[in-house]
């Protein structure tokens, strides 16, 4: 991959020097997993941090024998560095939500790239800030009402992950037990909204393809904020 392209899908590198891509895409390793594969235990974080060049992961949670997911990523997000950076333990595992494809970094190399790179060191910090801002978000969204949590959800992943095309943003399409843990919703909540959102027309699922297209972002970003 050409060092603009890499640079535009990731935006942790946006800042970076063009030395310190060069030498990244010389050393990284490329790694696909198919759908519903578990890439990290909660035993092996720490060794290395990971970047998705495309398809979608879960982290989740074992909670009384009962798995909970806390979140969803997607193309041009990573993860990994927290472990490295406070090496402490991790309760959580990575699975594949789609085939994956991800590049590789051992956790010694991404250390070496933060030093030699201050840029790269400030968007690593300013990458770690939004993300808490968006777990105080939805911290700050748990009394409001299911409808207006699961819009919400929707709209951050396709903001965050989307691709344009001519239905709207398309998303992958995330089962509804997963959507439902992430925004804090029943599981049955989840799916008498999401077959209402369809019945507007505001949400289209393509079952064949497994994709989930927001076609009427404005209509659904009014309803979250209107609820």
């Amino acid at each position: 991959m050409e060092t603009k392209a890499f640079s535009e899908l990731f935006p942790i590198f946006s800042n970076a020097q063009p030395e310190t891509l060069d030498w990244f895409l010389s050393i990284v390793e490329e790694e696909e997993y198919p759908q519903e594969q578990t890439i990290l235990t909660e035993e092996s974080w720490g060794t290395a941090v990971y970047f998705i060049v495309s398809g979608w992961v879960k982290l989740k949670r074992i909670d009384k024998e009962k798995a909970i997911t806390l979140e969803i990523i997607g193309r041009g997000d990573f993860f990994g560095e927290v472990a490295i950076l406070d090496e402490s333990p991790r309760l959580t595992e990575v699975v594949t939500l789609s085939s994956v494809k991800l590049l590789s970094i051992s956790a010694q190399r991404f250390i070496q790239m933060l030093l030699k790179d201050s840029q790269l060191q400030h968007r690593v910090l300013q990458l770690m800030v939004r993300r808490v801002r968006h777990l105080n978000t939805r911290f700050q969204l748990r009394h409001h009402s299911p409808a207006m949590k699961l819009t919400q959800t929707l709209i951050f992943l396709a903001e965050q992950y989307g691709q344009h095309t001519e239905k709207g943003k398309e998303i992958y399409q995330i089962p509804d037990r997963d959507l439902a843990d992430v925004a804090d919703v029943s599981l049955e909540e989840t799916s008498k909204i999401m077959e209402k959102l369809q019945r507007k027309g505001w949400v289209e699922i393509d079952r064949e393809n497994r994709t989930l297209s927001l076609t009427n972002l404005k209509q659904l970003s009014h309803l979250a904020l209107q609820i």
